[in-house]
């Protein structure tokens, strides 16, 4: 993230006052307190930093100044001096900005102003500085995590409220445009490539907020989660943050629930972490937004009561599915929204179906029941405080799908879900099967596009546990065929990169054509490895490059692989630029994997998108690493292997195997080197 630094420039006389007390002038350098101390800080914790000597040297105006103050995630100010233009924009910070501003001084020099005399500031040496590194890290980290004011302003005026940087905040109409076309071609992997090159202009965090928005819309929760997580961690209160996290975390739960479960519990009490955030903001939300969370705390809850007895022998399931307390959990957090929104019948009528299974199964095991309470009393008083619920759980279920069909339009998905619950109203309520069954018809007739597994499931986990056994026949008869369980093999995906056929001419041979046979049998070898340890899906993914991408993709296709093959450019440009040189021979190749496999191109040209170009040292093929890297990285990076084929060394420019493998262990990706010097 993006920081500024106030301090004065150069090196500067200054008047100090030796052990006698005296003033005696000394040379102050204040570029090197900057290289030696305040950069190498600011990189430990991930920020990037610059200062007004970069605006002014482009000609800019006090606007990008004033700017920078407002925007810039961390500001951090030497006052070791009297300065005026340090102070200047210091009070302006302050003025502007509640939080996450850091002082720092050399002690031994200009007084501490009163106005912010009792601040804490860290100390450093002038002619030493990079010893107080350590110091000043853990105060830059201290300051990101913590929601302290360290601003005099809005310290002392209490109801003064911070600025919404947003609002000044302009995305450049190109990245917009860019956006909307590559959410329409669903690249979910270019998405998570563009949110993390974005991270270094001001308007990364509306921007941000927009390709989460766009991956969110795509339902891909594992790069959306990373996007909506670095909004949070710069505000941790975030609605839409917490909003969409919320339910993120929910699904990545399930996807995980019959795989990693210990990773699944994580995930839902993040989920309910964040819902939790969200309801304290009691005024912030509507009360059907409100109904809503709780309906998927809920739902978190149930899950969780689910997995505690679905994989239990059939004659154990009732007893297993009543001694879970995340049963009366869910029920209690359905309650809870369908109180704050009577309208919402959602929560109605899964806090009516969760009613009467606990009724069912309390009246069926009383001895496992009672085992929720202190005493029999106390869990006959619950059993007969259910009942009551359930009868006027009937009337005002019944009533909020009756006034749901006087305003919801008919014609909608909404008016089709809402015929589907009035069927389930039936089923739990009614005692004549064959009428729960037209329900169900009638419901499935006029709702024909909507997809039922989870309410083909709902019915299915009543049926499992003996809940209105003949309405749950009657149903699953009128309804398709789905499995009640859960969760989804992952695809694992093997990401090649390395090193083409030696240019004609290299004085410094790295992969000459002699080698090609030797380097084929080795990645064979790494691919072969990786395909035994997989029980699932395994696919292959690499660019087209003459050497090891084509190899690579010609391997896969022997073992019987899929692979895609991932283009910086357009077919003819990438021939010039990274096949031709090789021959004739390696250019059929290409042709022959571009015409059979699925294929996707980056860019139409070298050149950067418009809004990308301040981003420094950044090139295409750099960017087209990154591009495949967040492609493999889909299912995360317990999901994908990196093949290397590299000599440890780095390339011949930007973008090459060196920067692929640091990319991708820095992501936690499984690297697997073949060296190609020892071939």
């Amino acid at each position: 993230m993006q920081a500024f630094i106030v301090r004065p420039f150069g090196k500067r006389k200054v008047l100090q006052k030796d052990v006698s007390g005296n003033q005696v002038t000394v040379d102050f350098d204040f570029d090197f307190v900057h290289n030696e101390l305040i950069i190498p800080a600011l990189e430990k914790v991930g920020h990037q930093g610059g200062t007004t000597g970069k605006i002014f040297e482009a000609g800019s105006i006090h606007e990008d100044m004033f700017s920078l103050l407002l925007v810039a995630n961390l500001v951090i100010a030497d006052i070791s001096i009297h300065n005026a233009n340090v102070f200047y924009e210091l009070g302006i910070r302050h003025a502007l900005r509640d939080k996450r501003t850091v002082l720092i001084k050399c002690p031994g020099f200009d007084e501490t102003p009163f106005d912010i005399i009792g601040y804490r500031y860290i100390s450093y040496k002038k002619e030493e500085p990079s010893a107080s590194i350590a110091d000043l890290v853990q105060a830059l980290n201290e300051t990101l995590e913590a929601d302290r004011k360290d601003s005099p302003v809005f310290d002392k005026l209490a109801k003064l409220e911070s600025q919404d940087l947003e609002r000044f905040l302009a995305i450049p109409e190109d990245f917009e445009v860019d956006l909307r076309v590559t959410t329409a071609q669903k690249n979910a992997a270019k998405l998570a490539m563009m949110a993390g090159e974005i991270s270094e202009f001001q308007w990364h965090i509306p921007g941000l907020r927009k390709i989460g928005e766009a991956l969110y819309s795509l339902r891909c929760m594992g790069p959306s989660r990373i996007v909506w997580e670095k909004i949070l961690d710069y505000k941790k209160d975030d609605l839409q943050a917490n909003d969409r996290l919320a339910t993120i975390y929910q699904r990545l739960a399930e996807s995980e629930v019959n795989s990693n479960k210990q990773e699944s519990e994580a995930l839902f009490e993040r989920s309910d972490i964040a819902i939790e955030q969200l309801l304290t903001n009691k005024h912030a939300l509507t009360p059907n937004k409100r109904a809503e969370f709780y309906a998927l705390k809920a739902r978190n809850a149930k899950t969780l009561w689910l997995e505690a007895w679905k994989n239990v022998p059939e004659d154990e399931r009732q007893t297993a599915a009543i001694a879970s307390e995340r049963l009366l959990a869910a029920l209690e957090s359905y309650e809870q929204g369908f109180l704050e929104c009577l309208n919402h019948y959602y929560s109605g009528i899964n806090t009516l179906g969760l009613t009467i299974t606990a009724i069912t199964l309390a009246e069926r095991h009383p001895d496992i029941w009672e085992l929720h309470f202190n005493t029999s009393e106390l869990a006959l008083q619950k059993l007969q405080e259910l009942k009551q619920k359930y009868e006027g759980l009937k009337h005002s279920v019944y009533y909020s799908i009756k006034a749901g069909k006087h305003t919801i339009d008919k014609g909608s998905d909404e008016y089709a879900w809402l015929k589907i619950t009035e069927a389930d109203f039936i089923c739990l309520t009614e005692t004549r099967p064959a009428c729960v069954k037209l329900f169900y018809q009638n419901a499935l007739r006029e709702a024909s596009n909507l997809n039922f597994d989870a309410t083909v499931r709902q019915l299915l986990i009543y049926q499992q546990l003996g809940i209105v056994k003949d309405n749950i026949t009657a149903a699953l008869e009128a309804l398709p065929a789905v499995s009640i369980a859960g969760g989804k093999t992952k695809t694992h995906t093997i990401l090649f990169t390395g090193h083409m056929i030696d240019h004609p001419g290299r004085q410094e041979l790295r992969f000459p054509a002699t080698k090609e046979q030797e380097v084929r049998n080795a990645i064979k070898d790494k691919v072969m490895r990786e395909q035994e340890k997989v029980s699932g899906t395994l696919i292959g993914l690499s660019g087209g490059a003459s050497g090891g991408d084509i190899l690579f993709h010609e391997v896969c296709e022997e073992l019987g692989i899929k692979t895609d093959l991932y283009l910086a450019l357009p077919p003819d440009q990438f021939i010039a630029e990274s096949v031709a040189f090789a021959g004739t021979g390696w250019v059929d190749r290409f042709n022959r994997l571009y015409t059979k496999l699925s294929w996707q191109i980056l860019s139409q040209s070298t050149e950067l998108p418009k809004w990308l170009k301040k981003k420094e040292n950044y090139t295409i093929w750099e960017r087209n690493n990154l591009w495949m890297l967040n492609q493999a990285l889909e299912n995360g990076g317990l999901h994908m292997s990196l093949v290397a084929l590299w000599d440890g060394k780095g390339g011949d420019g930007a973008g090459g195997t060196q920067h692929m493998v640091k990319e991708a262990q820095a992501k936690g990706a499984k690297t697997i080197i073949i060296d190609i010097a020892k071939i």
